[in-house]
């Protein structure tokens, strides 16, 4: 199966101070609609839900677990301590995100809708 969600390791500046990486180019950022950031604490899960019309690009800083439901296929992505992934999920991709870590995880979303309280365009399905 050809998967259509993106996975892309952003490059960092590293030093004794931390990490510094840039989540989306001018470009994509332009295309955005909707931002937020997510702490989860060890162990916790955030996600487990699909869009119906928004694509999301979310930055996860590891380590992290990512589950993916494409169709009816599950696929696991383990991001390492310390890195910067870049997930692009089109709509009706699955996703959610485990903390594997021992202190607080970091998600950066950005997605192309307006989100709408009244009327979400998240739909909850469990896979993590």
């Amino acid at each position: 199966m050809a998967f259509k969600t993106r996975v892309e390791t952003l490059s960092a500046h590293r030093d004794t101070r931390g990490s510094l990486f840039e989540p989306l180019n001018v470009e994509e950022l332009a295309r955005q609609r909707n931002t937020h950031v997510v702490l989860t604490q060890p162990g916790q899960v955030r996600g487990n839900h699909w869009h119906r019309q928004s694509t999301e690009m979310t930055v996860v800083v590891g380590p992290c677990r990512v589950r993916l439901k494409e169709g009816e296929t599950l696929r696991d992505v383990d991001v390492p301590a310390g890195e910067a992934w870049r997930f692009t999920l089109p709509p009706g991709v699955v996703h959610a995100y485990q903390n594997t870590g021992k202190s607080t995880m970091l998600l950066i979303s950005f997605a192309s809708e307006v989100h709408d309280p009244a009327n979400p365009d998240t739909v909850r399905e469990v896979i993590l």
